[in-house]
């Protein structure tokens, strides 16, 4: 596809940067997924995922087939080439004059012979030729045969028409000047050929989309387990000083039991939060496309910044971006032309078709008997034979045609004007697809942009919430090694600061995951064009 028209479309020519880049990409990707442990960032994990992911690899498969299918299309107006050959070994052949008064004119050839030979007797001035009787010319001319060893024509009982051996080589060559079918089916591929390069930019789209969510969900469950260690570390410290405090007399040995009970649940929680963890970052590695059995191992933190804020926060110039470079929009509007052509293609059978065509052949007739007879010459009755070879030119000859063929249905029962009312009907659906594609991509926008406000607020709320937290648990931390404030406090404010900082990853998540919908649902490219 022309690189230039991508880019008017706003397809920014992604898969050519992809694969002019794509030895160092793999490269970059052997020496990231060597060992058994893997340490990765989510732009490396990206970089993984573009090169290894199975759907894409796919992808890049049914481009090929595409540029293929092209190919194919052409081949219909590409001259037609096609040799033939054949050998027939005629075991009885019959006499084609059987039936007929012309057998009696083959059987007078002799009684022909004898009239010239006393014409030429009369004529010729020598007194010692005369003519003679019809039955001594034929005893004549049976010795002669016979002086010779040679067996007279017509003696052996033979078909003197058979052709015991017949072969034919030929070489044709079609050329189509005019099918008007057949140059709408080039143009189709050719725009098949758009349609899969654009559901390639939308799988990678997808895909990096996924690898963050999937990245963004196994970093968090990663945070979540170090917010419980932590809890748990603080915890043990809590049990040990309410174990001092009961050996002192100043807390109840029912503080320090059920101190010890939640430190075990939280112990528990922190078990299943490790797995969790493993899980996800798991399957993250199954979005990579590489081993699930190679241990992952995540760089990175679930952090707000300023910077993350998107580019665009306007709905309608976002959907206006949104035209212009989401390759979904771009598969709709090639699949309105690829019905239009369908409908090029079904309108020119209406129209004849025209080839030219040149034909060769090269036939041979070679009987099993090629043994010619001819009188000496100056010696009537004096005979001589020759033997033929199998490739004389009396057995073989070419022949050799061209001309134009023309093809025209002048009518089939109305079958194509239905077919051309059922195109029709096609594109109409596709425009109906396309106006919903549309509204649908507004909605999509609209809903991403919310929910990053949201999710936003949500930052700000637990940011301020967090610092309240934090500032409570020193206080009662303090208040109980003061012996002012009691384990229930601390504990409790403990449980409050973590689930504070829970609700800020789980916000922090959230949004980063709305802002990777948000980028895709405005078709941002993958790679950086600049």
């Amino acid at each position: 596809m022309n690189l230039t028209k991508i880019a008017a479309a706003g397809g920014l020519s992604l898969l050519f940067i992809v694969f002019a880049a794509l030895p160092a990409i793999s490269q970059d990707v052997a020496e990231l997924t060597e060992g058994d442990e893997i340490v990765i960032t989510l732009d490396e994990a990206i970089q993984i995922a573009l090169v290894n992911n199975y759907m894409l690899r796919k992808g890049i498969l049914d481009l090929d087939r595409a540029e293929a299918q092209i190919r194919e299309a052409w081949g219909t107006v590409y001259p037609q080439v096609n040799a033939s050959g054949s050998y027939t070994r005629n075991l009885r052949t019959p006499n084609p004059f059987a039936g007929s008064d012309a057998g009696g004119l083959f059987e007078s050839f002799g009684a022909v012979d004898w009239l010239a030979y006393n014409e030429s007797a009369r004529t010729d001035n020598d007194p010692n030729t005369e003519p003679i009787p019809l039955d001594e010319y034929v005893d004549r001319q049976m010795q002669g045969y016979r002086d010779a060893g040679i067996t007279p024509p017509g003696m052996s009982g033979d078909n003197p028409f058979a052709v015991e051996n017949q072969f034919e080589f030929g070489l044709s060559v079609t050329q189509a000047i005019y099918n008007g079918a057949a140059f709408s089916a080039i143009k189709a591929a050719r725009q098949f050929r758009e349609l899969n390069e654009d559901q390639v930019q939308a799988d990678r789209q997808q895909v990096v989309n996924e690898v963050k969510n999937s990245f963004y969900s196994a970093l968090l469950a990663k945070e979540q387990v170090e917010v419980l260690r932590t809890s748990v570390e603080r915890l043990r410290k809590t049990v040990e000083e309410t174990r001092r405090s009961v050996e002192a007399g100043v807390l109840s040995k029912y503080d320090r039991v059920s101190a010890e009970v939640e430190l075990v649940n939280l112990e528990t929680n922190l078990i299943e939060a490790e797995n969790q963890a493993e899980l996800a970052a798991k399957n993250l590695a199954l979005q990579l496309g590489i081993s699930t059995k190679k241990s992952v191992k995540l760089r990175g933190s679930l952090e707000y910044d300023d910077s993350l804020q998107p580019d665009v926060s306007d709905s309608e110039i976002a959907y206006e971006i949104a035209l212009q470079q989401r390759p979904d929009i771009r598969q709709t509007a090639s699949l309105l032309e690829l019905r239009k052509i369908e409908g090029d293609v079904t309108r020119s059978r209406f129209l004849p078709t025209l080839n030219a065509f040149a034909n060769f052949a090269y036939i041979g007739s070679v009987p099993n008997n090629r043994t010619s007879i001819s009188p000496v010459e100056g010696q009537e009755f004096s005979f001589t034979s020759s033997d033929r070879s199998f490739f004389d030119d009396s057995y073989w000859n070419e022949a050799v045609s061209v001309g134009l063929r023309m093809n025209w249905s002048i009518f089939n029962g109305f079958q194509t004007k239905m077919q051309v009312q059922q195109n029709k009907i096609d594109v109409r659906q596709a425009e109906i697809d396309r106006e919903m594609q549309q509204n649908a991509v507004y909605l999509e926008i609209d809903q991403t942009l919310k929910n990053l406000e949201t999710a936003l607020q949500r930052i700000r709320s637990q940011e301020r919430n967090l610092e309240q937290a934090e500032m409570n648990y020193e206080f009662a931390l303090k208040r109980l090694q003061e012996g002012a404030g009691t384990s229930l406090q601390e504990r409790q404010a403990s449980s409050l600061l973590d689930q504070s900082k829970l609700n800020y990853l789980s916000a922090v998540y959230d949004y980063l995951t709305a802002l990777s919908q948000y980028e895709k649902s405005i078709g941002k490219p993958v790679l950086d064009t600049e």
